[in-house]
């Protein structure tokens, strides 16, 4: 176990070797319902409708009132993406040195790392995102109404993928964050 990063076989710079390993069986079920849980919150189908930022925070246990101003790019949408900006700010509550004068640890430098390779691979950003901008404004705007259903799909998907990524970092990193039950919803038991 590599001292710094406390990840299996990690190198001390670039990517580390544990974020190019498969993941297990049981770590690619919690990958599964952190994806399921931020869908379930942010979807607002069987639960009522959480914003980006808070269905994230949410998801990982975490206080939400924080994560409120990220609802809509910043409640303007003139700011980037909330859930994209949400899963940068759980990794790094979780991983982060709790001592507020406390230095960047190479770990959390090197999940932060990780974390933004992945949404930029894996968040399907949309026509609006092909200029690499995750400015809500410029990804929902093709979309019509953003109150209408293609927006709402649009970003549940950026939600809860964005979810299995933290979870997936936080994994790679020796911090899995357990699924709590979503309050009301039968189908995502814990463990």
């Amino acid at each position: 176990m590599n001292k710094k990063t406390g990840v299996e076989g990690a190198e001390t710079s670039g990517e580390t070797s544990g974020s190019r390993r498969p993941l297990g069986t049981s770590e690619q079920e919690l990958v599964a319902r952190a994806r399921r849980k931020a869908f379930i919150l942010y979807e607002g189908k069987k639960v009522p409708h959480r914003s980006c930022g808070i269905a994230l925070a949410e998801t990982f246990n975490l206080a939400t009132a924080p994560y409120q101003s990220l609802r809509r790019g910043g409640i303007t949408g003139e700011g980037e993406c909330g859930a994209i900006k949400a899963g940068e700010l759980v990794v790094g509550q979780i991983l982060g040195d709790p001592d507020p004068t406390g230095a960047v640890t190479p770990k959390l430098r090197e999940a932060a790392s990780l974390y933004r390779k992945l949404w930029q691979k894996r968040v399907d950003r949309g026509a609006g995102g092909r200029s690499g901008s995750i400015v809500c404004n410029t990804l929902t705007q093709p979309l019509g109404e953003f109150h209408g259903p293609e927006r709402q799909s649009f970003c549940t998907n950026i939600a809860s993928e964005v979810a299995a990524i933290v979870e997936e970092v936080l994994i790679r990193f020796g911090s899995p964050v357990e699924m709590t039950p979503v309050p009301g919803v039968d189908d995502n038991p814990p463990g």
